[in-house]
């Protein structure tokens, strides 16, 4: 990165700007901004850094999105005038549907969805899990990641009682399906970016369980959804949550707040708010 976007550079010369471009990550070219200057222009990182492109990428944007406060402090440092709000976009496989509760029982007390690479940060689920004073089970699904080998080695070496998918995963309804043979949902990452997972988790009916010094997602975190620790206490966490599962009821409060429509209706009034006119 940064990549030149010849594809979509061939078709805006082809079919025209657009009235709205959106860019979702790192995959676009100065030249891209420059074709469409006269259109409103929306960037989202859907990651931690809320800037993963660079500045003469970023200075063309005429609103950024992202998903804390800490990440809108950091845009703002690059960008003091262009218009940054927080919002989670619900994402299009996040839908009511896809993930929901199913009538499953629960062998899992729980279930970690996310690659295996560092940032995700299984150390601390690993070592919390050895910790806790009564044994638990947990499931770990990896779409992707290079780290499997050592994280298989690392559950062994703990003695801890972990069963695992590996790359390249599976589809979105098992993701579903294996969501549902557990009773609480775990984000162990701090410099990540997490509200698709959270409230893919919530859909489900999962209560969370998040790592207290997670970057972007814990405004989603409530006594309703579920719980936020830190590091050194994630194993009082887990043995807590396991004991008051009652007292969560995460879905209604994801479909309320996180849910696609929700999602929509926020950004329409973002891009108004904001200056787009069509």
């Amino acid at each position: 990165p940064p990549f030149e976007s010849t594809d979509m550079l061939e078709f805006i010369h082809a079919s025209g700007a657009p009235h709205i471009l959106c860019t979702w990550g790192l995959g676009v070219s100065e030249r891209v901004m420059q074709v469409c200057a006269e259109s409103f222009k929306v960037y989202y990182s859907l990651d931690a850094p809320p800037l993963r492109v660079p500045p003469e990428v970023s200075r063309y944007f005429d609103l950024i999105l992202v998903g804390s406060e800490q990440q809108r402090a950091t845009v703002h440092e690059r960008h003091p005038d262009i218009p940054c709000e927080i919002l989670t976009l619900g994402p299009e496989f996040a839908d009511f549907e896809t993930f929901r509760p199913l009538d499953l029982p629960k062998d899992y007390d729980l279930i970690y969805v996310a690659c295996a690479q560092d940032y995700k940060r299984h150390d601390v689920l690993f070592e919390a899990m050895a910790r806790c004073a009564r044994r638990v089970r947990c499931l770990c699904v990896f779409g992707y990641g290079d780290k499997v080998d050592e994280l298989h080695a690392y559950a062994q070496r703990l003695n801890i009682d972990v069963d695992f998918i590996d790359p390249p995963g599976v589809p979105f309804a098992e993701i579903n399906r294996l969501m549902n043979r557990a009773k609480i949902g775990v984000v162990a990452g701090i410099n990540d970016g997490c509200p698709a997972i959270l409230t893919e988790y919530m859909l489900a009916g999962l209560p969370v369980l998040a790592n207290g010094d997670l970057c972007c997602g814990l405004r989603f975190i409530t006594p309703q959804t579920g719980l936020s620790v830190s590091s050194a206490v994630f194993d009082q966490g887990i043995t807590y949550m396991l004991d008051h599962l009652s007292e969560f009821d995460p879905r209604p409060y994801a479909i309320e707040h996180c849910g696609w429509p929700t999602s929509v209706q926020q950004f329409a009034d973002m891009l108004n708010a904001n200056g787009y006119k069509r």
